[in-house]
């Protein structure tokens, strides 16, 4: 036991370093974007925030379907553990859009259909979680959750693709896109290293979060 505690705090700090050098470096050392400026720089915080919600979410669609396959209660604790860091991640994309839409737009918000599809998907995982604390029962709460879980995945591809599928405010892909993507190659290396930086840290936090589930389920058993 302590020989994982140790592991997991130095993981931890480990973690916590690369992702405070990666947003340091977007914020101070790469150059400014040369149309947005220094308000450019957000994006280091935003789209990584963003594509982990994406991931956090599609764990919590493949452990739903794995759990009412299989009824293995490891995978139910992963899709809660993901779920939960998976909102955080899409509260901080919103936080930071935000900021950056204000800057840009000249308002905090817009019903943007990027921004309105997001704010759903925030929701439904909201939902979802607060549906788990409905459920005492371990198996009834996993196969309810699980379905909520497929469900509610539907509306990750309408956001993702709502850019293209309908005009407004938010700009279209710049790096997932046919061909060269529209952006710096010095900007773009910033980009994928905190994408890579904060992927880290999602897998770690689930990590640690699906360990504690784990302890808390032994613990209601004993009961």
């Amino acid at each position: 036991m302590m020989v994982r505690q140790t592991i997991a705090s130095r993981s931890g700090r480990l973690v916590a370093a690369g992702v405070a050098l990666v947003v340091a470096s977007g914020l101070v050392l790469v150059p400014a974007d040369a149309s947005q400026g220094d308000v450019q720089r957000l994006m280091y915080v935003h789209v990584p925030a963003a594509w982990v919600g994406y991931l956090a979410f599609f764990v919590v669609f493949a452990c739903s379907a794995g759990y009412l396959w299989r009824r293995d209660p490891r995978l139910d604790r992963l899709a809660a553990a993901s779920a939960e860091v998976g909102v955080m991640f899409t509260g901080l994309a919103i936080a930071s859009g935000s900021i950056w839409g204000k800057a840009t737009w000249g308002q905090w918000w817009d019903w943007d259909p990027r921004l309105t599809t997001t704010a759903v998907m925030l929701l439904a995982y909201i939902a979802y979680l607060l549906l788990r604390q409905t459920v005492s029962e371990q198996r009834r709460r996993g196969r309810v959750a699980a379905a909520f879980g497929l469900i509610a995945f539907l509306n990750v591809p309408l956001v993702h693709f709502s850019v293209l599928w309908w005009r407004g405010l938010h700009q279209a892909p710049t790096v997932l896109r046919p061909g060269d993507p529209t952006i710096d190659h010095v900007l773009l290396a910033q980009l994928l290293a905190s994408v890579a930086a904060f992927s880290l840290a999602y897998a770690w936090l689930v990590w640690q979060r699906t360990r504690l589930e784990g302890l808390l389920d032994t613990a209601v058993t004993r009961d």
